[in-house]
């Protein structure tokens, strides 16, 4: 759809700001019709850690945040435990900016039409390292449609910039036994960035 070719070039030369407005007025699928508003991204606009996530819940719906409510709070408690927090040096987007109706998983086509929005998301806050959390998120970002367990654990490239998979803090509330994989990939996740970085 050569519509659709137009938006993704006027995206990508945004401003942050200009992006923000995109988005909140954004209109380019079905799901601005049943959302309460939209959801951005939060935390740092320059920092080195960027956490990927799939699509707003109910309360991130309403509160116009993404990763808050249980999850939210087991992921803060994650990166707190490896002294970062989306306050000071991590910065946390979605791929979906609107929640699909009763949390239902992405369709391709909504997929595609935030994929412009998050692009220029993550060009503009140029992170270090990301971590794409849940099936979506990763499937999005690396062009692939392998499985969370057969994505972990090792290191791949967005555009150059390292990139891990690791599972959703949603899923880990429901699947308590992975949490400690979940752990082993943010080790791994700050074992990358202590790599990358010069003497």
């Amino acid at each position: 759809m050569p519509a659709t070719g137009e938006r993704a070039k006027r995206i990508a030369r945004m401003t942050l700001d200009q992006l923000k407005l995109e988005v909140r007025n954004c209109t380019a699928c079905g799901l601005c019709k049943t959302r309460n508003q939209t959801v951005f991204g939060v935390g740092n606009e320059t920092a080195d850690w960027m956490i990927v996530g799939e699509a707003p819940g109910a309360e991130e719906d309403s509160r116009g945040e993404p990763f808050v409510g249980q999850a939210g709070k087991l992921l803060d408690n994650m990166l707190a435990a490896l002294k970062l927090s989306r306050d000071k040096n991590v910065y946390i987007a979605n791929v979906l900016k609107c929640r699909p109706p009763g949390n239902r998983n992405p369709e391709p086509e909504e997929v595609a039409q935030c994929a412009p929005l998050l692009e220029r998301q993550i060009q503009l806050v140029q992170p270090k390292l990301i971590i794409a959390m849940g099936r979506f998120a990763a499937q999005t970002l690396l062009n692939s449609d392998a499985t969370i367990a057969s994505m972990r654990g090792k290191l791949y490239r967005y555009q150059g910039v390292p990139t891990i998979v690791s599972y959703h803090p949603a899923y880990l509330l429901r699947n308590l036994q992975d949490k400690a994989k979940a752990w082993e990939d943010l080790c791994f996740a700050k074992a990358t960035m202590a790599a990358d970085k010069p003497d």
